[in-house]
């Protein structure tokens, strides 16, 4: 695999995804005592693999690795008129700074200070590395950026593409609901739109939620041809931006507890999020929420006792290994399982067991979160393809 691109945009550097973990880091705390992907803002990347999504929190609490969900076959959908359901408001970051590209003045430059000031602080972090809105050189150093010219088609393609998002707004105004619906103390983040030139896909702090819509302009965007492969091009369209959005959310407010290291514990975090995230959005198909195509969607459903079988077999269900556990939830095709196998395998099967055992545990959702005996929730599935 490659180490890095020479993006004409910026130069993107792959690190090698590690499971997502939220916790504060003490002040003071020594860097050499931290993670490698620590950096002295405050804030601790635990990774990111490839152009998958990641998370900045801006409290000095995570950047969460985002990963890839997958797909199960038959939920039970919240089943609610949510026709009324009020749409959720986006801000428009991305047209007003925009327009303080294109007209640089000082009385601009304050005006989008007061407009967003928590928004300017995560572009400063994930671009930057700094949250220092009031540095001087702040705003030269983005225009800077934003000025560079493929960046700047780029940043008008992605306007012109999603110069009206009422559906967007729409469809994530029930997702919300629905998960308030579930979740009755979880806080609905303040929601905006940014360009980020092909880096992070979602932006997450304490009450704000940001989308880079540069990232979901169509597999056939022709800058993307060159910097990304196949199997991340599917998701890089607009029916994943409401899925993304909430999924990021969820990650966020429910962070993963336990080892790593693995397999069977990953498999049903994940299996979690997805379960929790297709009865949200139950008119999504499966096959958006995983980035899959239909034929490997079918390929999944076919082969799911032989994936599960292998497994077993191979004993990587309850063995603490990083390295192999990691690979049941990269994005790229698994052809160690076989040659035809798509990615994200780890998490389909965590999906299956989750789907099972709740149908025979019966709990509500926050019943599900709050269980993190993954040994207990794969007994009582009592999951055997």
């Amino acid at each position: 695999m490659k180490n890095n691109i020479n993006c004409p945009v910026r130069n993107i550097i792959w690190v090698e995804n590690i499971f997502p973990v939220r916790f504060r880091v003490p002040s003071g705390t020594p860097h050499e005592k931290l993670s490698p992907y620590y950096v002295p803002d405050g804030t601790l990347f635990i990774g990111k693999y490839c152009f998958s999504t990641y998370i900045i929190s801006l409290t000095g609490l995570v950047v969460l690795a985002y990963l890839f969900l997958s797909i199960f076959t038959g939920c039970n959908i919240i089943n609610k008129d949510i026709s009324s359901v009020e749409p959720i408001h986006i801000n428009r970051f991305d047209k007003d700074l925009f327009q303080l590209i294109a007209i640089d003045t000082p009385e601009l430059q304050e005006k989008t200070l007061t407009d967003y000031p928590a928004m300017l602080k995560v572009i400063g972090l994930s671009i930057f590395g700094t949250q220092n809105t009031q540095n001087a050189d702040f705003f030269d150093r983005m225009l800077n950026y934003y000025s560079e010219p493929t960046l700047k088609h780029l940043y008008s393609d992605a306007i012109q593409k999603f110069s009206t998002i009422e559906t967007i707004e729409a469809s994530l105004g029930k997702g919300f609901h629905n998960l308030k619906t579930q979740f009755p103390t979880m806080q609905i983040p303040a929601v905006y739109i940014h360009v980020s030139g092909l880096k992070e896909n979602v932006l997450v702090d304490d009450s704000l939620l940001s989308i880079s819509i540069d990232k979901y302009m169509g597999a056939d965007y022709p800058l993307y041809q060159d910097f990304f492969y196949a199997y991340q091009l599917r998701k890089m369209n607009p029916d994943y931006i409401v899925p993304d959005y909430l999924r990021a959310w969820l990650i966020a407010e429910f962070p993963f507890k336990g080892n790593d290291r693995i397999l069977l514990e990953r498999m049903i975090y994940e299996g979690k999020i997805n379960y929790i995230l297709h009865r949200t959005l139950p008119k999504v198909m499966p096959e958006i929420l995983i980035g899959y195509h239909s034929s490997d969607y079918q390929w999944c459903k076919k082969n799911e006792k032989f994936v599960w079988n292998l497994i077993i077999e191979r004993k990587h269900l309850f063995t603490p290994d990083a390295a192999t556990t990691k690979r049941y939830f990269s994005d790229m095709p698994s052809v160690f399982i076989a040659d035809d196998a798509p990615g994200n395998l780890g998490s389909w099967i965590g999906w299956q067991i989750v789907n099972q055992y709740m149908k025979k545990a019966k709990v509500s959702l926050e019943e599900l979160m709050k269980n993190t005996d993954y040994q207990e929730i794969l007994r009582i599935s009592r999951y055997k393809p």
